[in-house]
């Protein structure tokens, strides 16, 4: 299901957006260091939003905004559950688009190692299988490793 632009997402000022830039309607929805961060979170396994604001360090305010659009975008639901003895509240899911945010989530915690590193190392993500660092990698639909210098940027989709 492709994600929708809503409300404040969908037009800047009198420029339409969802036109042709991918990139565009991309950031859009969760070009936003807040929504990232979020995001980051929901693949850690917070779904909780207690969890979600405290852990990035923002204001109820701003996490509640965040999720409201990523839920509104489709890039994370809501589900209901109870903890005996409370009402019941919500908790934040990632969907089918929010699961395949996981290779941009990758490929941005790579290159901050590596360009962007921070006094307390660079964090990675690894293969519980066996250990080793995963990465993003560019390939064709037929499979093939694709160099930078071999991708045209701008082809339409068919």
């Amino acid at each position: 299901m492709p994600v929708q632009l809503e409300g404040r997402l969908a037009s800047r000022g009198d420029t339409p957006l969802g036109d042709r830039c991918g990139i565009d309607r991309t950031m859009q929805l969760i070009g936003n260091r807040t929504a990232m961060l979020l995001l980051r979170e929901a693949f850690h396994g917070a779904t909780r939003f207690d969890a979600l604001h405290k852990r990035i360090g923002v204001t109820e305010a701003v996490a509640a905004q965040r999720l409201k659009e990523l839920v509104a975008a489709g890039v994370l639901t809501k589900e209901p559950y109870r903890e005996p003895g409370q009402r019941t509240r919500y908790e934040y899911v990632l969907t089918e688009a929010g699961h395949a945010v996981l290779p941009i989530v990758i490929a941005l915690l790579e290159w901050g190692g590596r360009y962007a590193a921070s006094e307390y190392g660079p964090n990675r993500a690894t293969h519980a299988g066996c250990g080793e660092s995963v990465h993003v990698e560019i390939r064709c639909e037929a499979g093939h490793a694709v160099a930078e210098e071999e991708i045209v940027l701008g082809g339409a989709l068919t």
